[in-house]
């Protein structure tokens, strides 16, 4: 018999279980990373690894933990865990994504036996490897970091402290890292309890028959959702700027095909993987798909095994959607965001109101470290900037965010100064860097670190300082990125995938790019354009330029009859 209010009570109970795993996490972390930005992940899986349950987090996490877990616990064997066990991993080629990104799994015991498992997945501030933060121009795998298969960092409720301390012993942020592996635990152990408590409540029978019920209900509307998409084939091509060692751009490509069977991701096409920071892993690929799929059906389809099972991908071996052993992973998911945007501009032709234009589509890491001259420890940092959004068929893109799945947030300047010996001189949203349309692209933003004391090495991972984000359906390309570096008023800019030393004093300049725009801009509705330059977005050159539209500077208003000669409208 099927109850629908006991099927809704525990649907909600185990997306409010996951919910209360990521409470936990971000109360008892230590790092600004997971605490303040909320790079993580949790999620629920029942007893034969189906995904039950997802937070509210990280898209591309989530689309990546769906592979990982199912694989970290095949290879280590689910008879050899008992209660209060943990593992940890984070091997980029067992289902893993980037070094930084680690994963703990827990068995959740209850009557004596496996009743399901749960999982997080938090991008801790530093793993080792050749810079600090672990980010930096690499050329294989093993310059980025430990890697680490799956282990057990916990026994019987207790940290293995043998492992522990091999792992802490390969990190620059010791105490940050140890504080954020005991909340990776903490939340692990609260996502148990709570699924035991749910297990007591309706018995093991009642909330597994439940649960593969939500599965076929997941696994249904989401076909369903498929089905009303329009059917046939649809290719796209993009490309990441350059590998951060050649000029050399590096192409991807996708076909999109939407038939009676489903959808099909195939990436035949994108470039060999590259002994640089530009490959993406089969599970970051993978969640890019399970990601535009999310976007493009009905926001209330339960997000669980079910969904996932219409995700299906070709992805060849040793290229750049695919690497391969030795190849580096730590700038996989600028890849992953820009293959992304490469499938969306493949769908845009089959659905233009569901399709951006081109967004910031990048990552944008910010790593640096370095000694502390206040108290001679060594720490580390890690951000990622936001940037333009792009248009969309009936709004704006919104100014200074993160894109596609990247669901962090800013670093305040008050716990970044207050705990690292950096300033924030300059944070503000970049006048001009939209991308004219319709309905306009985001702004950029611009970051500027000072360094007080002491000598730092700074990475800068990111992309977009080429080419700006593209416009769509007419609309005008964001502005591009750039990256400075400052000193006693002189400035030079670097590239987007290098690392280098500053000296105090030396200030580095983070200007990300806007938003690709939707549609011609002198279709724009010109009180928007005035509203833009009262605020101090747009110039009013760029309004008169691009937008065609005149503002009366004493009144502040639009000349409608200026504009009007220049849209050449009655």
């Amino acid at each position: 018999m099927n109850d629908p209010i006991k099927f809704e009570v525990i649907r909600n109970a185990l997306v409010e279980t996951t919910e209360e795993m990521s409470a936990a996490l971000r109360r008892s972390a230590y790092s600004t990373n997971i605490k303040t930005r909320c790079d993580y992940s949790c999620a629920l899986f029942d007893r034969d690894i189906n995904v039950l349950a997802q937070c509210f987090a990280q898209a591309n996490h989530l689309g990546s933990m769906v592979r990982m877990v199912p694989l970290a616990i095949r290879d280590y064997g689910h008879e050899n865990l008992g209660p209060g066990d943990t593992i940890v991993m984070n091997d980029p080629y067992l289902g893993g994504v980037h070094l930084n990104d680690i994963f703990v799994i827990s068995p959740i015991y209850f009557e004596g036996e496996i009743q399901g498992y749960v999982s997080n997945l938090a991008h801790h501030v530093d793993v080792g490897g050749g810079a600090p933060a672990s980010v930096g121009a690499f050329s294989e795998v093993f310059q980025e970091g430990i890697i680490i298969p799956p282990v057990k960092l916990a026994v019987n409720g207790e940290i293995n402290r043998d492992v522990f301390r091999l792992i802490l012993n390969q990190i620059r942020s010791k105490r940050e890292t140890a504080g954020d592996f005991r909340a990776q635990i903490a939340a692990n152990n609260t996502g148990a309890k709570r699924f035991a408590h749910l297990l007591e409540r309706y018995g093991v029978d009642t909330v597994s028959d439940y649960a593969n019920r939500l599965i076929e209900y997941a696994d249904r509307l989401t076909r369903d959702e498929v089905a009303k998409l329009p059917h046939g084939e649809y290719t796209a091509e993009g490309v990441v700027d350059n590998d951060g060692f050649t000029e050399d751009p590096v192409k991807l490509a996708v076909r999109v095909a939407i038939d009676d069977d489903g959808i099909l991701f195939d990436f035949t096409g994108c470039d060999p993987e590259r002994p640089a920071p530009v490959n993406s892993t089969y599970s970051m690929t993978y969640a890019a798909a399970a990601y535009v799929l999310r976007c493009v059906i009905d926001i209330d389809v339960p997000i669980n095994a079910g969904f996932y099972r219409s995700v299906r991908l070709i992805a060849p071996e040793g290229t750049v959607a695919h690497c391969t052993p030795p190849s580096p992973v730590v700038g996989g998911w600028e890849t992953h965001t820009r293959i992304v945007e490469v499938i969306f501009k493949a769908l845009s032709r089959a659905l233009p109101e569901r399709v951006p234009a081109g967004t910031k589509g990048m990552i944008c890491h910010s790593g640096f470290g370095g000694i502390d001259p206040s108290d001679g420890e060594y720490y580390c940092f890690l951000e990622t900037m936001g940037g333009g959004y792009g248009g969309r068929f009936s709004s704006d893109g919104p100014d200074a965010v993160q894109a596609h799945g990247q669901n962090t947030e800013n670093a305040p300047i008050e716990e970044t100064e207050m705990n690292y010996p950096v300033r924030i001189v300059r944070y503000e949203l970049v006048d001009d860097s939209e991308g004219p349309g319709k309905f306009r692209g985001g702004l950029g933003l611009r970051r500027d670190y000072e360094f007080l004391g002491g000598e730092t090495s700074f990475t800068i991972l990111s992309d977009r300082d080429r080419w700006g984000p593209p416009g769509l359906f007419g609309g005008l390309d964001g502005r591009k990125a750039s990256y400075v570096v400052e000193k006693d008023g002189e400035s030079r800019k670097v590239g987007s995938k290098v690392t280098f030393k500053l000296q105090p004093g030396e200030i580095v300049s983070y200007r990300t790019c806007g938003g690709g725009g939707f549609r011609a801009p002198e279709e724009r509705d010109p009180a928007l354009v005035l509203k833009d330059v009262r605020e101090g977005k747009v110039s009013l050159s760029r309004a008169r330029d691009i937008y065609c539209v005149a503002v009366d500077v004493e009144t502040w208003t639009v000349d409608k009859v200026e504009t009007a000669r220049l849209r050449k409208t009655d």
